[in-house]
């Protein structure tokens, strides 16, 4: 039975079947009475078909984030379903393009005229910002494996929204105490001019010059444009020791320039919206090396098992390798997450869902520990309280659905253009 949808998922997750037929039911319905567990974990607590969207970018300046971030969320989907252990999830994948394509626009009514009662996405905080009250008008939770804009925490989202992924004011005091631990006095920051880019240039800024340096130039750009000529001339009157390139996938057309200017890699601060693996690709523009320039995103080191599985998954669906796994693990956990949580209330409406999202998390502090959806489901069937940790970390939603604790990875590029996790 194909129960997946969208305009990539023949491609993308076509082949995860739903392997038990019994676990079907009316889409969207509840099961408040379901009969409790035997005790023995092989009589689900419930049975559920969970329709959950995911909006991710296919198409935009995040592109690059599409591989890892949707092969995270179809290999959940199929351990998930694979499990047969109460929840079943009907999936419809769309493309959330970016702010400028706007491709989010159709995607999102065809999401929420598929009935999805949760969502995985967007990727990025500027569209996520654009579709999240709409989303909670219509009942929907929204999860999101990359958000970073500090204000989500404090979102009137009715307890609908979560993130898997920390705030910007992480990330931003990471990386301005790693220029700053360099040695570099001076720095420079060409960033986009959006919730994303003002909020880590903010963040980068106060920390670096906490720790005793001057940022001596900065320099904005708008989404959707293509000439940054301007923004480097700027950072090169400065002359600083160092630069922060705070962008999506921009990046590529400004880091020639920045060589052009003279401005050499080794003083290059990247973030996770454009820290990559780049290699050799034509696609590029590089014609030369990325070597010495770092970088951070969030995401701890992550297994070879795990990543072993995502690139079976993705390759195995006629799709190229998996050059990174930015967010993959983020976007795995998430789904594993709502799963665990529709299953824990015996419902799939959103707001029931949402209303379990910290349980099932370790928030309330109760809960028996577990790394697998289903480990985590036999404990829920069996009448117990399940503290899921996944591949991203312990996540454990607070009160405004941040995830509490996090880990960030600093990166640095070898001479081949690939980054190698140095902490």
């Amino acid at each position: 039975m194909n129960v997946l949808k969208g305009s990539r998922s023949a491609k993308v997750f076509a082949g995860i079947a739903l392997l038990s037929a019994s676990a079907i039911v009316i889409a969207g319905c509840s099961t408040p009475n379901a009969e409790p567990s035997d005790g023995g974990g092989d009589k689900p607590a419930a049975d559920l078909t969970l329709k959950l969207g995911s909006l991710l970018p296919q198409t935009g300046s995040l592109s690059f984030l599409g591989p890892p971030m949707e092969s995270g969320v179809g290999l959940a989907v199929s351990e998930v379903n694979e499990a047969a252990a109460g929840v079943t999830i009907d999936l419809t994948a769309e493309d959330e393009g970016d702010t400028d394509t706007k491709a989010y626009e159709t995607s999102i009514t065809k999401l929420q005229g598929a009935g999805v009662t949760a969502i995985v996405g967007a990727a990025a905080s500027g569209v996520s910002r654009l579709i999240l009250d709409g989303n909670v008008s219509a009942g929907i939770l929204q999860i999101s494996a990359s958000n970073t804009g500090p204000d989500f925490t404090d979102w009137d989202d009715k307890g609908l929204y979560f993130r898997t992924a920390p705030s910007d004011l992480l990330q931003g005091e990471v990386l301005g105490n790693l220029i700053a631990e360099d040695g570099h006095k001076t720095l420079g920051v060409i960033y986009q001019n959006d919730a994303y880019g003002t909020g880590l240039f903010d963040n980068i800024k106060s920390t670096f010059e906490g720790a005793g340096g001057e940022v001596v130039a900065d320099a904005s750009y708008n989404v959707g444009d293509g000439q940054f000529d301007a923004q480097v001339e700027t950072i090169k009157a400065a002359n600083p020791d160092a630069v922060a390139i705070v962008s999506f996938d921009q990046f590529k057309t400004i880091a020639p320039l920045l060589q052009n200017a003279g401005i050499t890699p080794d003083k290059w601060y990247l973030v996770d919206g454009n820290l990559s693996d780049y290699g050799s690709s034509p696609d590029t523009n590089f014609s030369f090396s990325l070597e010495g320039a770092q970088g951070t995103k969030p995401g701890p080191a992550l297994e070879d098992d795990f990543t072993d599985r995502l690139q079976t998954f993705w390759t195995g669906e006629g799709n190229p390798e998996v050059n990174d796994f930015t967010y993959a693990a983020e976007a795995y956990d998430a789904v594993v997450l709502v799963a665990l949580a529709s299953l824990a209330a015996g419902s799939t409406e959103g707001a029931d869902i949402a209303a379990k999202m910290a349980e099932v998390s370790g928030g309330t502090g109760d809960g028996e520990k577990c790394t697998s959806f289903a480990d985590c489901a036999k404990i829920i069937n069996d009448g117990g309280t399940a503290d899921y940790d996944g591949y991203s970390g312990e996540v454990t939603f607070d009160e405004n659905g941040d995830p509490q604790g996090a880990s960030i990875g600093t990166y640095k590029y070898g001479a081949d253009n690939l980054i190698t996790r140095t902490n």
